[in-house]
């Protein structure tokens, strides 16, 4: 499912990955249910975080 993006995805990679509106992504990246860090005004989200908090919302990471 992620394998077509790079290991760091922009916050819209993300939004397509996770089929989510912006709002919703900012949302869970200010909250820290996803892992991400700004470079300057841009956020930057690793493929792994955005794998984490898939197995993590589906309930089969702990």
């Amino acid at each position: 499912m992620l394998d077509e993006y790079e290991d760091i995805l922009t916050a819209e990679e993300a939004c397509e990955a996770l089929r989510v509106g912006h709002n919703a992504l900012y949302a869970l990246l200010n909250s820290g249910k996803l892992k991400g860090y700004r470079n300057g005004r841009v956020w930057r989200i690793p493929k792994v975080a955005v794998r984490e908090y898939i197995l993590t919302s589906i309930g089969t990471k702990k």
